[in-house]
Formats: structure tokens, sequence, C-alpha cells
């Protein structure tokens, strides 16, 4: 009995987690090339705006985050440390591509989040951020996004989308033009009518009144995330 268990656990390890570590190392090479892609863009985009006062800027976080400042927004990749399957009730999994090879159901991913560049350049620990997108890719190259707008509707087809710097580029400047076409709203001012000692002399000393954008919008399966 012991014997059995012990077969089973070794064909586990080297088929189940093998496969894992392949989709972790493929992900990690896409946000490598991410990374690179993502500082050509900057650098061709700021050569080509001539208001000073416009931020665009690249800033390497390490191996599983970069930052991007795009004028007022504040644009933030992070890569997973694990690895994902796609939940039974998922409709991928009426795809022939994950009935015909069910390890292509594992997928790395990355986040794509915006800030407002000004929480981070003053500190305002409060201010939140949204995730305005999340890339998924399996031992294959082939990826899809969840968003909203243009990322999510762009790239939601698995078996037609294969990880190429076009795409990485596209995905990019999509992300780029998502963030900065979304405007600062004004909070309703009942929310912000009443104000406490402590609150008025924070704004006093370094502006950290909460502020954040209102996107307006949540993923297919935020209240039931599989993550």
């Amino acid at each position: 009995m012991q014997e059995v268990e012990r077969n089973t656990i070794l064909d586990l390890l080297s088929a189940k987690s093998a496969l894992k570590q392949d989709v972790y190392q493929d992900t990690q090479k896409v946000f490598v090339d991410l990374k690179r892609i993502l500082s050509d863009e900057v650098h061709s985009l700021k050569s080509e705006i001539k208001d000073e006062r416009i931020r665009m800027q690249y800033i390497d976080k390490g191996e599983f985050e970069s930052q991007v400042f795009v004028g007022s927004d504040l644009l933030l990749f992070h890569m997973h440390t694990n690895i994902f399957l796609l939940p039974d009730s998922h409709p991928f999994w009426q795809l022939d591509y994950l009935k015909n090879n069910p390890n292509n159901g594992y997928f790395g991913i990355i986040y794509i989040y915006n800030f407002l560049a000004q929480s981070f350049i003053q500190g305002r620990m409060e201010d939140p951020g949204y995730l305005i997108g999340r890339i998924f890719i399996n031992c294959e190259g082939h990826f899809f996004i969840e968003g909203k707008g243009p990322l999510g509707s762009g790239f939601h087809e698995l078996t037609e989308n294969v990880i190429s710097d076009e795409n990485l580029r596209q995905i990019i400047l999509t992300s780029f033009a998502y963030a900065v076409d979304f405007d600062l709203l004004t909070p309703p001012f009942e929310i912000v009518s009443q104000i406490n000692v402590r609150q008025i002399k924070a704004i006093s000393s370094n502006l950290s009144m909460q502020t954040g954008k209102r996107l307006g919008f949540k993923f297919e399966k935020e209240e039931n995330d599989f993550f």
C-alpha cells in the first residue's frame, strides 16, 4: 500500500510539479520581454513629448515588478510567483484546445495595476489602486487577458493569442491609453463634508487626503475569484 502511494506521489511530482515549473519559467521569460518593451516604449514616447511637465519614466523594481509613470498615472506590472489552474466552471474548458490537453489550462499571471502618480510620489499610503488587467500565459505561450475595455475585449481568444513582441507591445500601449483616458473623479460632497483634526493636519503637512480613480467596473469573476 505504501509503495502504491509512493509511486503516485512520484508520478505527480514528475508530471504536475514539472509542468508548473515549466509554466513559471515561461512566464518569467515573458515578463523579461515585457520589461524590455516597456523600457523601449517609454523611451520612444518620451522622445516625442515636447512638454517637459508630462512625466514618462520606467523603473525596474526587480524580478517580479516594474513601474511606469505615464503623465499623472502610474502603471505597476507585477508577475505572480504561483501557477494557477482554471476552475472547472471556466468556459475555456469547452475548447478542444484544453479538452485535448488539460495541461494547457495551467497559467502564470502578470497583473497590471493603475495608481495615481502623486499617490506614490507623495507617499499617500491610503490611496487606492485598481487592477485594470491580468495576463494569463500557459506552457505553449498562448495567452488571454481579463480586464475591462480594450484590454479585455482585444485579447480574450486563448487559442488565437500567442505571446510575441508585437502582442506585448500592443498590450503595453493599450494599458497606457486605458489608464490615461480615465480621469480623476470628484468624490460626492457628502463623503468629504466632514473632516477631523488629524485628517486636516495630515492634509496640511503632506496633502494625504485619500484620492483615487473610480473606474467603475468589476472583473467578471471578482466576487467568486479562484485566487
